[in-house]
């Protein structure tokens, strides 16, 4: 089964070059060249991924994103400029699951999305059948791989597959040191570069999320130029 990827942005050049790659490689691809109709395609017929653009006309990548992650957690990659620096972190921390600098290498792209849908395949195929030894419980927080559902103090918190790879990653082995790369590694996979600040920024989000449920949560440690780690 092939599966199908939506392209957002308002460049055509882009969208034909990256449709007829991403076509060669089996995918269906869907594509948009403003937000506003990407909105009502997206929700209309949910895609398998979604490529977003951050400025876009009439509904920038930001909204878009924020109005998708009210209903659906489908990975989510930004396309973004060099001198968006600040709006690729606003879009991690709100959701997306990464994001790729233009002028991009299409090869990178590809290589992201498989990635991303091979972490949603083993989620899904792994929630068909209920394994106690998927359940990681470290004091209140509970976390099952089968279902990819996370628990902190028995109030379900909604991640992202990125998010529950690295809490899962600092949470097997509290009190030990996990490297950027490392957490990189974990959550996608060794053949897959990110900057470490994308790293930063998933941490920083993940505290946002656990901290609206427990304002006084702090396992999750920085350990200044070394990495993070989950408190014991």
């Amino acid at each position: 089964m092939s599966h199908t990827v939506a392209l957002v942005d308002d460049d055509r050049n882009i969208l034909t070059s990256v449709s007829m790659a991403l076509e060669a490689e089996g995918f269906e691809v869907r594509t948009y060249t403003d937000g506003a109709d990407a909105l009502r395609g997206l929700t209309q017929r949910p895609p398998d991924l979604a490529v977003l653009d951050i400025k876009m006309p009439r509904m920038d990548g930001m909204e878009l994103l924020q109005r998708l992650r009210q209903s659906s957690q489908m990975p989510v990659i930004f396309l973004t400029s060099k001198d968006d620096e600040v709006d690729e972190l606003m879009g991690l921390r709100m959701g997306a699951d990464d994001y790729i600098k233009k002028p991009f290498s299409q090869r990178l792209l590809i290589e992201r999305i498989r990635a991303l849908l091979r972490r949603e395949t083993l989620t899904r195929d792994k929630a068909v059948v209920a394994d106690p030894s998927q359940v990681l419980t470290r004091g209140p927080l509970a976390m099952d791989g089968a279902r990819h559902s996370c628990t902190w103090k028995g109030q379900p918190i909604d991640l992202t597959v990125t998010e529950f790879l690295l809490v899962k990653a600092l949470a097997q082995r509290p009190g030990h040191v996990k490297s950027r790369d490392q957490l990189m590694d974990a959550a996608y996979g060794e053949n897959v570069y990110v900057d470490d600040r994308t790293i930063d920024s998933h941490i920083k989000r993940l505290r946002k999320k656990f901290k609206a449920i427990d304002p006084d949560f702090s396992q999750i440690e920085t350990l200044y130029g070394v990495g993070y780690r989950y408190k014991e």
